[in-house]
């Protein structure tokens, strides 16, 4: 298998785990017609998807893996915490998340605090309104940016416009967070300060801001995406081939099924996970192979995958996961685990 390519960016597992697919905007907002895409070809060897086993996912192993996560929210490790965190807003119940998301709010470390207000604004969590005033004048500015978009979310708007400077900030992942942010927020009018940086001198806000563009309808953001996932650099492809699935648009499962066999196993994994979130089963086997690596990235992209899919037998593979060695792992297995059911797949011919 070949060395990634990577541009030495800070793009992560973690980031893959939950804040790249974060969200489920709809397609307004658009000012072009659909377009066909020019796709990659399907690699002929793609690992077969093996019929559907219908059983019934074990309550213990649930349990078990609600554990897990409130672990990790336990870790001195501020990323594990961070990622518990994404794993509970998109595996818990509101309920049991809450109090997680809240205690995150309040957490020393900015990744954590930045993750706490991403949950708090998916969830719309009112019980978080008055400690995310708190953290307006945050002295990190990602965490400013997070808080934006959670008041947004729960309705108060006064600090929005905000989010027009930090699309101007010196640094880079500042901007490449606020793009993500005026993507999520499902305002077809963040389209008019996503496409002046589009020109952006960096490659990681030009690609957040496609991934902006395409959630919010914008068929440029698809060409971009598109043109990004066949890219020479591995960590952009990923980025690109998650943020295809995003508004949901099945129109670009044929490209994502191009991506399923790659020189890096990772790029297949990712392009599983999207392929699942579009309802197609189609990378279960890549993701069966995921779990028997011994890399803990693709086994953590695997547990994803499968989680994405939804199918209760992919909780033979996920099982044993919940004792690796890497709490990275265990995490992802869990978020997986806890998953299982609840995604309306089409099962591969």
């Amino acid at each position: 298998m070949n060395q990634i390519n990577r541009r030495g960016t800070r793009w992560t597992v973690a980031a893959l785990t939950a804040v790249v697919a974060i969200g489920c905007a709809g397609n307004g907002g658009g000012q072009q017609g659909p377009k066909a895409l020019k796709v990659p070809p399907r690699a002929p060897d793609a690992p077969a998807v093996p019929p559907v086993q219908h059983v019934q996912v074990d309550p213990q192993l649930q349990v078990s893996a609600r554990q897990e996560i409130h672990q990790a929210f336990q870790a001195n490790d501020a990323v594990l915490r961070a990622n518990a965190i994404e794993a509970a807003q998109s595996a818990l119940d509101p309920a049991a998340a809450r109090q997680m998301i809240l205690s995150g709010l309040g957490d020393s470390h900015d990744i954590v605090r930045f993750a706490a207000a991403m949950a708090a604004g998916k969830l719309r969590l009112r019980e978080a309104y008055k400690p995310l005033l708190a953290l307006v004048h945050d002295p990190d500015v990602r965490v400013r940016v997070g808080v934006r978009y959670a008041l947004h979310r729960l309705g108060d708007t006064r600090f929005s416009h905000d989010l027009e400077r930090t699309a101007q900030d010196p640094s880079k992942y500042i901007r490449a967070d606020t793009a993500m942010v005026l993507g999520l927020l499902n305002e077809p009018s963040a389209l008019k300060i996503l496409r002046q940086m589009q020109n952006d001198d960096e490659p990681i806000v030009r690609l957040q801001v496609a991934e902006a563009m395409w959630r919010l309808g914008d068929e440029q953001g698809l060409e971009s995406l598109t043109a990004a996932s066949i890219s020479k650099f591995a960590d952009d492809q990923m980025i690109a081939t998650q943020a295809l699935s995003g508004p949901r648009d099945r129109r670009v499962l044929e490209h994502l099924r191009g991506k399923l066999i790659s020189d890096w196993a990772e790029i297949g994994l990712v392009a599983a996970r999207a392929m699942g979130e579009l309802g197609s089963d189609e990378g279960y086997g890549v993701a069966v192979s995921g779990v028997r690596s011994a890399d803990p990235r693709q086994k953590s992209l695997a547990a994803l995958a499968f989680g994405a899919i939804g199918r209760a037998d992919a909780q033979t593979y996920l099982a044993p996961m919940l004792r690796d060695p890497s709490p990275g792992v265990r995490l992802a297995s869990a978020t997986g685990i806890l998953q299982l059911g609840r995604s309306t797949y089409t099962q591969s011919e």
